[in-house]
């Protein structure tokens, strides 16, 4: 079979195929499609984006994080477990414990509603690039991205005007060389109906992330509602009634093997491959390191207090789960850009580029990689210090520092407009959320940590009233912040203009970071502008360069299908193996007493010591298979993603990627990448023999 080759950021050597590539659908290069029918895609061109019943309209973007895939006639959803993560943990208390124990709504009427929780569908994208270069033509690069939104909102109100349920999204696509717009539907009604415990949702925890082999049952449910006369969004109302989609997934219980033709569709969330070398030593030693430092701190505090009460894990588990998952994935990344000699790598393109620049005059006086590394040498520390601070400060792991953001945002009105108005900021009473104790020994640590890190002149004022009115007990301070500071307050309106306000500990610690969170944004934006600008200029150069060549855009959280094929991958000489099975399951969570994240439910060892899984086994194996790879092409936000076989029958849902492969935002490597995906058919048979949930089984009508 010939190989279509595309050599995005990567040298001929490097060997990136047809499969590499987050491709956006209604603009699919024909060579690409024609490359996914030699793999094995079985439904005409049409299928993918335009005819009534394409693959895409069953595919959502789930809450604005994840993705998702409807698969039923009534608006049924599926996505990760830990996407709907944060949805189960708000259910979740310590006498009904969702989170640990799983869920499962007998009834429709015992579907759980979730305030602020949306699924959008995607009805077009079209490029507008032509229209918004003219408009950009002059305008100082700072500029652009307020001419960008401007448009965009005049552009929102217009299509409100014509169909209230529809919004619009202007981005950018080639780093800024193309613009498309992009159609959504948003539905605001969406319930909780079926999860599995924890300890399948997350099992191996942080053991298994990012690994392989894999046995996570990453996966949970919902249901879409609609307002009962249009059959279209609502916000929540007890008369909805479950959502009809035009189509919906259907699943498959064949299987695969490996070869067999693999698609996932998703909303992908960011990637930088066309990111220079320069990029890529700031992103390792600027970005990632200094995450992983700041992140092992709040996490090691997080985890003791967790340890001391279940009320305590529930408040804060998925904090703690977001914030490891990108610190393992940081600590992976450098990994492999060092393993594999990443920057050299693209140093050697850049030379090549310059070669062709040379030849050609291409943007001969605009692209020029001296220019390029100074500014990113002059940027280097303070993008560190950055990280630092946002890792720190805006995280929103803690209360106070969450409120006194707020403080500076959102003010409110009170009063007759013909008398003096008082301006005042509420905060709901969220106390169940959160734990003072653990809050407190949080925020201690991280402003510890944030003073030994960083050079003194971005240290907040705060400091000084910790040395001087606390001599320097940093635990003090905080204690007193959430003791008697007026943020703390719930219910009642603080009101802004009174001369205790500004004279207020935890006001004053929010003005103070947010001041330093300024100076860091002016000292950065002397260097960021133009970094940008060439950044843009590189992408053209490459797309000009290549032009023969279909190439895609980054991600940036817009649909994107990826295809390729299921297939294990070979390190080291040993085979990975492309699927899990019950057994290997079992024998895992035998060692439950060595590591606790391999413990499960003793109904969950039954279940998988079944010796008949009956139509869940796979008809080869003849036993039930958990997790497969593929070699498609995922990043963040596509945790939730379908993934297809030949004839856009769901096979499963997309979780992770492999630890080998973890520099892939920045450099996709085809003989390593790989996604890990959970088997529809462990789904389902964990949905039948363990929740017993009947109606969900038949109105999912898998064959």
């Amino acid at each position: 079979m010939k190989k279509l080759l595309i050599s995005l950021l990567c040298l001929c050597t490097l060997g990136a195929h047809a499969d590499e590539g987050m491709w956006t659908l209604y603009n699919l290069p024909t060579a690409v499609y024609e490359q996914m029918k030699q793999y094995g895609f079985q439904l005409p061109a049409e299928q993918l984006y335009q005819s009534d019943r394409a693959v895409k309209n069953a595919v959502v973007n789930f809450g604005g994080f994840c993705s998702g895939v409807v698969v039923s006639p009534d608006g049924l959803v599926f996505t990760n477990h830990h996407c709907g993560f944060d949805a189960i943990r708000r259910h979740s208390t310590v006498e009904h414990d969702y989170m640990l124990n799983g869920f499962y709504a007998k009834r429709y009427e015992d579907e759980l509603p979730n305030e602020d929780l949306f699924v959008s569908f995607m009805i077009e994208q079209k490029d507008v690039t032509d229209s918004i270069m003219s408009q950009l033509k002059g305008v100082q690069w700072s500029q652009q991205g307020a001419v960008v939104d401007s448009i965009e909102n005049a552009w929102q109100k217009a299509v409100r005007q014509q169909d209230s349920t529809l919004r619009v999204e202007l981005k950018p696509f080639y780093e800024g060389n193309k613009y498309y717009l992009t159609t959504y539907r948003d539905f605001n009604d969406v319930r909780l109906v079926f999860t599995v415990p924890k300890s399948m949702g997350k099992y191996g925890g942080e053991t298994d992330n990012w690994m392989w082999p894999r046995q996570t049952c990453d996966y949970s449910v919902f249901r879409i509602y609609a307002n009962p006369k249009t059959n279209g969004p609502a916000n929540y109302s007890k008369d909805n009634v479950p959502y009809h989609p035009q189509s919906w997934a259907p699943v498959s219980l064949q299987g695969y093997k490996p070869g067999d033709f693999a698609m996932i569709m998703g909303y992908p969330g960011s990637t930088s491959r066309y990111l220079s070398s320069y990029g890529i030593q700031e992103r390792r030693d600027a970005i990632n390191a200094p995450r992983i430092q700041v992140r092992e701190v709040k996490q090691g505090v997080m985890w003791r207090r967790m340890q001391s009460a279940e009320s305590i894990r529930i408040m804060y588990e998925t904090k703690y789960a977001h914030s490891s998952n990108y610190w393992k994935n940081s600590i992976g990344m450098n990994k492999c850009i060092d393993s594999i000699g990443l920057i050299g790598q693209k140093q050697q393109y850049e030379a090549r580029i310059r070669q062709w620049q040379d030849s050609t005059g291409y943007l001969k006086d605009k692209l020029n990689f001296d220019t390029l590394q100074s500014l990113y040498q002059k940027r280097m520390a303070l993008t560190r210090i950055r990280t630092i601070f946002r890792e720190t400060f805006y995280s929103f792991d803690d209360q106070l520092t969450t409120r006194a953001w707020r403080s500076n945002l959102g003010m409110k009105v009170e009063g007759p407009a013909d008398k003096p108005k008082k301006q005042y900021i509420k905060f709901d009473d969220n106390t169940k959320e959160w734990d003072e104790a653990t809050d407190c020994e949080l925020l201690a640590a991280l402003i510890r940590n944030y003073r030994l890190q960083v050079d003194s002149n971005y240290l907040p004022d705060f400091y000084q009233t910790i040395d001087r009115q606390f001599h320097g007990d940093v635990a003090a301070y905080v204690k007193t912040l959430y003791r008697k500071s007026m943020l703390m307050k719930s219910g009642k309106p603080i009101y802004i203009n009174k001369k205790s306000y500004d004279k207020d500990l935890g006001v004053r610690y929010g003005l103070s970071i947010s001041e330093v969170f300024a100076k860091i944004k002016a000292d950065l934006q002397q260097y960021s502008a133009a970094i940008a600008q060439q950044e843009q200029w590189l992408c053209a150069a490459v797309l000009r360069m290549e032009q023969d060549m279909p190439n895609y855009s980054d991600a940036n959280f817009t649909m994107r299908m990826t295809y390729g094929q299921i297939g294990e991958y070979t390190l080291g000489g040993r085979p990975s193996g492309y699927y899990t099975t019950a057994r290997s399951l079992y024998e895992k969570m035998q060692q439950a007493d060595k590591n606790v994240e391999y413990f499960a439910e003793p109904v969950m060892h039954q279940l998988m010591a079944a010796k008949d899984f009956g139509r869940y086994a796979d008809p080869l194996t003849k036993t039930l298979q958990l997790c497969f790879l593929s070699n498609n092409d995922i990043t963040g936000g596509n945790s939730g993603s379908p993934i297809f076989n030949g004839k856009g029958e769901l096979l499963g849902l997309a979780f992770d990627g492999n630890w080998d492969s973890l520099a892939s935002d920045i450099f996709f490597d085809r003989q390593l990448a790989r996604t890990i995906n959970v088997d529809v058919r462990y789904m389902l048979y964990l949905m039948e023999h363990w929740g017993h949930a009947d109606r969900l089984i038949k109105e999912i009508n898998a064959r």
